[in-house]
C-alpha cells in the first residue's frame, strides 16, 4: 500500500520514510513513530491501518542515523540488537526527523502525531516543541525525563497498568504534572498494541486505544467520525 520517500532532517541529513496514502480525499495527516525496532513490517501495517481510517502517514526512521534501513524482528538476537540501537537515540536529533515528516505532510493540512515506546516519547516531545496539530503517545518509554515539558497541543495517553518499562511513580507523576492531559492506564503490557508480538499484544486494551486515538485524531486533525 505504502512506499519509501526520502526526506531531508533541518541539519541536512537524509533519511527514509515509510508513507502510505488513502485512494480518495484524505481526512487529515499522521506521523507515525516507530517501537525500539525501527520502521519495521508492524510500523509499516500500523501506518497502513491509519490509512484505511482515511489518514496520509509517513513514518519517519530515526535510526538512519546510525544505520540506514535498520529494523528488527522480534527474535533473541534481533531483541539484542535493537537495544543497542535504541540506547543511542539522540531526542535532539529525533525531532529533526519528525519535523521533517510533519513538514512532508503539512501541505495536505493538519497533522497528527501517534508513537510507540521510544516513539512515544518521540511524539510527546513533538507535541511539545513542534507544529503538531494532536499527538497520542503509547507507553512512552523515556517519559520519566521530560515529563514536565508543556504540549502546545493536545495530548492523550496510554499506558500499561504491567508495564516493564515504565513504572507506575513515572505514569503517576506525569498524570499529576498534567491533569488536563487524558492519561488512560490499561490492563496490558508494555507493547500492548502490536499484533505481531502475541506475546504481549493485548486486542481488547488495543482496540480500546485505538478507538480513544481515532476520536482524538477526529477531533483535532480529521473531518467527520472515527472509523
Amino acid at each position: 500500500m505504502g512506499e519509501i520517500i526520502q526526506l531531508e532532517a533541518g541539519d541536512g541529513h537524509a533519511l527514509d520514510a515509510y508513507r502510505a496514502d488513502p485512494d480518495g480525499k484524505a481526512r487529515g495527516d499522521v506521523v507515525v513513530m516507530q517501537e525500539a525496532f525501527g520502521v519495521n513490517g508492524h510500523i509499516r501495517a500500523v501506518c497502513d491501518a491509519y490509512v484505511a481510517s482515511g489518514y496520509v502517514t509517513a513514518a519517519p526512521a530515526i535510526y538512519d542515523r546510525q544505520q540506514r534501513g535498520a529494523t528488527f524482528d522480534y527474535d533473541e538476537a534481533s531483541w539484542g540488537l535493537a537495544r543497542e540501537f535504541r540506547a543511542r537515540v539522540d531526542y535532539d536529533h529525533i525531532m529533526l526527523d519528525v519535523a521533517s515528516a510533519i513538514a512532508a505532510l503539512r501541505i495536505h493540512g493538519r497533522v497528527g502525531i501517534v508513537g510507540f515506546c521510544v516513539g512515544g516519547s518521540a511524539a510527546w516531545l513533538a507535541a511539545c516543541r513542534l507544529d503538531v496539530d494532536a499527538a497520542a503517545c503509547y507507553y512512552p518509554s523515556d517519559i520519566g525525563k521530560p515529563y514536565a515539558a508543556t504540549p502546545r497541543c493536545p495530548v492523550i495517553m496510554h499506558f500499561a497498568e504491567r508495564d516493564r518499562l515504565i513504572s507506575a511513580a513515572d505514569r503517576d507523576t506525569f498524570r499529576a504534572a498534567h491533569p488536563d492531559v487524558p492519561t488512560h492506564v490499561y490492563p496490558a503490557e508494555h507493547g500492548f498494541n502490536n499484533w505481531h508480538r502475541p506475546a504481549t499484544f493485548d486486542r481488547e486494551s488495543a482496540d480500546l486505544a485505538r478507538e480513544r486515538t481515532l476520536a482524538w485524531f477526529a477531533a483535532y486533525v480529521g473531518n467527520g467520525p472515527a472509523r
